[in-house]
Order: structure tokens, then C-alpha cells, then sequence
């Protein structure tokens, strides 16, 4: 399973340009259309107010002439009225006395203006408006003055003239009302709102679609995160992993390879193509030899399988190398248990039934060495045949303790002392044969073992290394941690040994001296088996030896 990414959902800096670009545009749209709206608005009732007193001076000035006609005796205000009411932007008109009595009015008149609405507009110093939007109407309303004040001229005055001004002093104030239409001023009004709300539509879905391929840059951008872990996961598994992988394409091609198959075909990638098998053929486990960088022989396990795409088609191949020095170690190891654990059986048994003949055939011979008439050659044979049988039984202990190795007591092993009775042992030794006996402690070192059975083990080796080893050379004792084990290491300048003979330096009664049991190293082996451990041999003809004593390190091993 691969682990969901960590990076949050954030936006990025493109996105939050697109979020505030979109906003700023909508906050601009949308100042821009309400103040449209309100300029037109104004300009619509400016406009409106001036055609309105442009029609009632027109209409005052029409009244002159109609109170000439009346003092003629004609009264046309009613007529002029009912005409001027025919203009196409002119709803209504309404002349009204200060009392709230109608004086003239014609066209889709509203309710009448009430006294204190007359009284009002009267005492105001300007025209009066309002807005009726039910009937799209806009009212003007203002003083009726259809004479501008009597001013005398020099000569002689119009008798007529002055007869009007007189009646005209004697009328009581008058307000004129009229009605204009604003039917095509709310038609632009309303194809402007009509525009607005388009606008705002296409903005809507201009800014809709910038936050989609918002989301969609976001997703996409998540996604290739999620694919970057993945394949940094990826890789560090295949990495991580203690086997070889190698991926091919369908042509064969190296697609991919991690550094333990690198390692194991020396760097050379030529090689694959001749660990391959027939087309698509499942290899589950198949046994080669693989050559590292120093032309070392490596065993290796090869697994070949089919690479799958999403359809459950052939896209290539999959290759696992698997290391197999360790197991085979592991293997050797279990093997030579196995021999071990057999001889001790057969030992056991074969001991038993020798070791009571031997006692027969001891007491014999010294009986006849003994026996009065005996001449110094029968003495000499009887004391040869107690020798011989003393050290066939000597063979016999060695082989049971073989057989029956002591379980170990455990306990806190103070490495210091145990080399320093290791040198006081062999120092004889050593010194008889031209050796340096040298030793190498690491501080801290806490090691649980038997102390007299470690003492042993580390006896056999070094007194093999004494043997095979030349006046002049050294022999070092070593002790050190690695990892979670602790290693006592004893390495000489001795001759060496082939590998036919490392693998064989374990096994009972086997040696490379006339005069050896071949049991030393056997029974080392087993005493450090029965603490967990094992014993590596790193040897070269000529170039001296190796034994390491690996032990598990801590109180519970």
C-alpha cells in the first residue's frame, strides 16, 4: 500500500491571482453598474424637470395669449390645456387654484393635489417633483405665472393692457401639474439592467470557469505530488529491498535497476540479457552464478515473471536476484550440525563398546610385563602397549566429550583476564616456536558466555595457528563489537588454507597433521553453537588466517 502524500490541499500563487482577479472584476462590474444606474437616474430626472418647465413656459407663454383672447371676451385656457395635453411625452395637465380647485386639466389624469399640497408648492422657491413609477410617469409642479410683473413703459399706456394687469392682480395664486412619460427612459433602463444582468451572467460563468480550471490545475497539481511521492516511495522500497530487481520493457530493454542487481552483475548490464528466458516464460527459481565487480563468484537465485500493465498485458519483464553466499553459509552450517549431531551419536556408542576392551587390554599387557621370566623385550613391548592403549583412551574421552558436550553456564566474561590466562597458557609455546602473541581489547566490550568452554574454543584455535605458523610471525587476539553480537578474532601470519580445506576444518577426525585427532576444531564448533554463535573463516594460501568467534552480545543471550 502506498502512503497517502502529506502536502495539504493549498493554493498555489497562480490560483489565488485567478480568485482575485475574478473578485476585483465582480466588485468593479458591479460599481460600475450601480452607478450607471443612479447616473441615469439623474440624468433621467434632470432631463425630465427641464422638458417640464420648458412646456409650462411654453404653456405660460400660450396663456398670455389666451387671457388676451379672454378679455376679448373668448376664454381658451381649457382649449390650450386640452391641446397642450396632445404632446406625445406629455401624460397630463392640471391647473389648480390655491384652494385645491381645478382650473384647467386634460390627458390620464392622477388624483388631485390636496390644499396643503397647493400651499406647499406655493411657498417653495422651486418646481416640485416626483417619479410614478406605476404609471411611469415623472410630475413637475410649480407656481402658474403666465405674466411675468407689470413693468411701465414711457408713452401711453394700452387701455386693454392696463384692464388685464388689473385682473391679473386680482386672480389668486395657481400651481400647474403636469405629467411626462418616462416609458423610453424605463425601456433604456430596463434594457441596461437587462445588459447588467448579462454581463453579470458571463461573468458568472467566465469566473465559474476560471474556478474550475482552478480546480482543475489544484487537482492536477496534487496529483502530480501524489505521483512524485509514489515514485520516490517507490523507488527508496525497491532500493531497501535485499534482493536485485531489474524491470524490462517488451523489447527487452533495461528499464530500471537497483543497486544490490548492480552489485551482483559487477555493473555490467550486457549481462541481463543473458539471464533472460523464452518470451513470457515464468522462471519461479532458477540457480546461477553471478560475478561481482572483483570477480568474485556469487551464487544467485533468479526469478523471472511477466510485468502487467491495467489491461493484464504483457508490458515487459520483472528479474529477481536473490543473494544466495549467506544462505549458503547458513546452509553449510545446518549441514555440518547435522554431521556433528550424527557422530556424536555414533561416537557415544562406538566409545562405549571400545572403551571397556581397551581396560581389558591395558591390564594384560601390564601383567605380562610383570610376569617373572619376562625379558626386556617383552617389559618394553608391555610398557609400549600400555602407552598406545593410554592414548587410544585418550582419544576415546575426547571423542565422548565430543558426544557429550556440557551445557553452558552463562554468566559475565571479563575478556581482559580471559586473554590475559590465554597468554600465560601459551606463552611457552609461542615463545618455543619464534611467535608474537599480541592482543587488542576494545573498552566496554560485555560479553556472556562459559567462560571455561570460551577458554577452550580459543585454546584449539590458537594452538592450531602456533602449528601452521612460521618463526617470526604474529598471532593477535581480538575482541570488539558488531552490530548487536561480540567477535573474538584471532588472526596469524601463517600459512593459509585453500577453500577445499576450509570447508572440511570442521568435521570430526578430520586433520592435516600425522599426529591430530581432528576433533579440536569439531568441538569448538559445538561449544559455540550451543551459545547461539558461529565461526567465520577467512583464509588464503599463503596468506595467513582468520577465525572469528561471533557470540550473541547482551545478559540474554
Amino acid at each position: 500500500m502506498i502512503p497517502p502524500t502529506a502536502n495539504p490541499f493549498r493554493f498555489s500563487k497562480p490560483a489565488l491571482a485567478i480568485i482575485l482577479a475574478s473578485s476585483l472584476l465582480a466588485l468593479l462590474l458591479t460599481v460600475s453598474t450601480l452607478r450607471n444606474l443612479k447616473r441615469e437616474q439623474s440624468a433621467l430626472e434632470n432631463f425630465l424637470l427641464q422638458e417640464g418647465l420648458t412646456l409650462i413656459r411654453s404653456f405660460e407663454a400660450g396663456a398670455r395669449t389666451t387671457m388676451r383672447h379672454h378679455m376679448a371676451g373668448i376664454n381658451l385656457l381649457q382649449t390650450l390645456v386640452e391641446e397642450t395635453a396632445k404632446e406625445k411625452s406629455l401624460i397630463y395637465i392640471r391647473i389648480v387654484q390655491d384652494d385645491g380647485e381645478v382650473v384647467a386639466e386634460a390627458g390620464d389624469l392622477p388624483e388631485t393635489l390636496g390644499f396643503t399640497a397647493v400651499q406647499k408648492i406655493l411657498s417653495a422657491e422651486k418646481p416640485f417633483t416626483r417619479t410614478i413609477s406605476d404609471k411611469h410617469t415623472f410630475e413637475v409642479s410649480k407656481v402658474f405665472e403666465p405674466l411675468p410683473p407689470f413693468m411701465p413703459r414711457r408713452g401711453r399706456r394700452m387701455p386693454h393692457a392696463q384692464k388685464w394687469q388689473e385682473e391679473m392682480a386680482q386672480q389668486v395664486p395657481r400651481v400647474i401639474v403636469i405629467g411626462l412619460s418616462t416609458g423610453d427612459f424605463d425601456n433604456a433602463r430596463q434594457e441596461d439592467k437587462e445588459h447588467a444582468w448579462f454581463m453579470g451572467a458571463m461573468l458568472f460563468l467566465i469566473g465559474s470557469a476560471g474556478l474550475y480550471f482552478l480546480f482543475l490545475y489544484q487537482s492536477n497539481r496534487v496529483t502530480r505530488s501524489t505521483l512524485a511521492n509514489m515514485r520516490l516511495y517507490t523507488e527508496n522500497v525497491i532500493e531497501s529491498m535485499p534482493a536485485g530487481l531489474i524491470s524490462l520493457d517488451e523489447d527487452g530493454n533495461l528499464v530500471s535497476i537497483n543497486s544490490v542487481a548492480e552489485r551482483l552483475l559487477g555493473g555490467t548490464h550486457e549481462k541481463i540479457k543473458d539471464l533472460l528466458p523464452r518470451q513470457n516464460e515464468i522462471v519461479p527459481d532458477q540457480d546461477i552464478l553471478c560475478y561481482g565487480g572483483d570477480g568474485e563468484e556469487i551464487p544467485v537465485k533468479l526469478s523471472v515473471s511477466p510485468l502487467l500493465d491495467h489491461r493484464g498485458e504483457s508490458s515487459g519483464q520483472v528479474l529477481i536476484l536473490q543473494d544466495m553466499r549467506e544462505i549458503r553459509k547458513i546452509e553449510q552450517q545446518l549441514e555440518l550440525s547435522r554431521r556433528l549431531a550424527s557422530l556424536g551419536r555414533m561416537a557415544a556408542g562406538i566409545a562405549h563398546e571400545i572403551r571397556n576392551p581397551l581396560g581389558t587390554l591395558r591390564g594384560f599387557a601390564q601383567y605380562f610385563g610383570k610376569e617373572a621370566g619376562a625379558d626386556t623385550d617383552a617389559r618394553k613391548y608391555a610398557d609400549l602397549m600400555v602407552s598406545e592403549v593410554d592414548r587410544l583412551n585418550g582419544s576415546i574421552s575426547t571423542l565422548l566429550q565430543f558426544s557429550r558436550a556440557p551445557e553452558p553456564q552463562l554468566a559475565l566474561v571479563n575478556v581482559e583476564t580471559l586473554f590475559d590466562k590465554l597468554n600465560t597458557l601459551l606463552i611457552a609455546d609461542c615463545e618455543a616456536a619464534g611467535i608474537s602473541l599480541l592482543q587488542q581489547l576494545t573498552p566496554g566490550v560485555r560479553l556472556f558466555a562459559d567462560t571455561d568452554l570460551l577458554l577452550q574454543v580459543l585454546l584449539n584455535i590458537i594452538q592450531n595457528s602456533i602449528r601452521v605458523t612460521d618463526a617470526g610471525g604474529k598471532i593477535m587476539m581480538k575482541v570488539y563489537e558488531q552490530k548487536e553480537n561480540v567477535v573474538l578474532e584471532i588472526s596469524d601470519t601463517g600459512h593459509g588454507m585453500s577453500k577445499e580445506v576450509q570447508e572440511k576444518i570442521f568435521d570430526p577426525f578430520f586433520s592435516t597433521r600425522k599426529d591430530g585427532t581432528g576433533l579440536g576444531l569439531a568441538i569448538s564448533h559445538q561449544i559455540v553453537e550451543q551459545h547461539r554463535g558461529s565461526i567465520e573463516v577467512d583464509s588464503n594460501v599463503g596468506q595467513g588466517t582468520i577465525m572469528r568467534v561471533i557470540l550473541p552480545g547482551g545478559e540474554d543471550a
